[in-house]
C-alpha cells in the first residue's frame, strides 16, 4: 500500500468521504496536486481537510513544500484543514504521524 492508500483507509475509518486529487501529467511525466499542495481531499460534515501524504522521514519537507506554496495562503484562509500524514512501519505494524498546518 502507498501512504496516499494508507490516509485513504484511515480517513475513510474515521467517517471521511475521500477523494485522491493529485493527478499523474503523462506530458509532463510528473503528479501534479490540486492547488499544487493537496494529494487528498477529505469531507464530513461542516468539514473540509486537504492532506498531503508521505512516508515518515519526509514530513519535514513536505511542511516546508507546503506551507512555501503560494496558494497555501489561500486555502488555510478560506477555512480549510491541512494536514500532513507521514507513514512508518514499525514492530507494531504501520503508524500515522499526522501534523496540522
Amino acid at each position: 500500500m502507498t501512504p496516499t492508500q494508507r490516509s485513504l483507509a484511515l480517513l475513510r475509518e474515521r467517517g471521511y468521504l475521500t477523494a485522491v486529487v493529485e493527478r499523474w501529467n503523462p506530458h509532463a511525466k510528473i503528479r501534479q496536486d490540486l492547488y499544487g499542495v493537496a494529494d487528498l481531499i477529505a469531507v464530513r460534515p461542516l468539514e473540509v481537510m486537504f492532506v498531503q501524504t508521505t512516508s515518515g522521514d519526509h514530513v519535514a519537507e513536505r511542511i516546508a513544500k507546503v506551507k512555501a506554496h503560494a496558494n497555501y495562503e489561500r486555502i488555510i484562509e478560506s477555512g480549510i484543514l491541512f494536514f500532513v500524514h507521514g507513514w512508518s512501519k514499525l514492530k507494531a505494524g504501520w503508524t500515522c504521524r499526522e501534523i496540522e498546518l
